[in-house]
């Protein structure tokens, strides 16, 4: 079992969950969980040397920029609905990560059995 993986993907699912939970009920603690929890899945995609790594990384820095500038707008203009179309916008690159994710996983061929 690859531990590294294990905690990428489970920081990868975790971004896309918890913005998943701001469009469901719209709070600013939990649109800045969203930003951070996605902040810590970008950091561990640095120094990744898989075959489609520069996807993922350009997935999740769109992500980051989305729910930051949604999290700032929300908390400074206090305009729900410009950080809602934000925070969509990142559930789209998350969305996209996780599907660039099980793409990887069914071209790489690892014998762990």
């Amino acid at each position: 079992m690859d531990w590294g993986r294990i905690f990428f993907i489970f920081f990868t699912l975790m971004s896309l969950t918890s913005t998943i939970g701001f469009l469901y009920e719209p709070n600013i603690v939990l649109l800045f969980l969203a930003a951070a929890i996605n902040f810590i899945s970008t950091t561990l995609r640095l120094g990744t040397r898989k075959l489609l790594s520069s996807e993922l990384f350009a997935s999740s820095v769109v992500a980051d920029f989305h729910l930051i500038f949604a999290f700032l707008w929300f908390q400074i203009l206090g305009d729900l609905k410009i950080a809602y179309a934000l925070s969509i916008g990142a559930l789209v690159a998350n969305s996209f990560a996780i599907l660039i994710v099980l793409i990887e996983s069914a071209k790489t061929r690892e014998n762990d059995y």
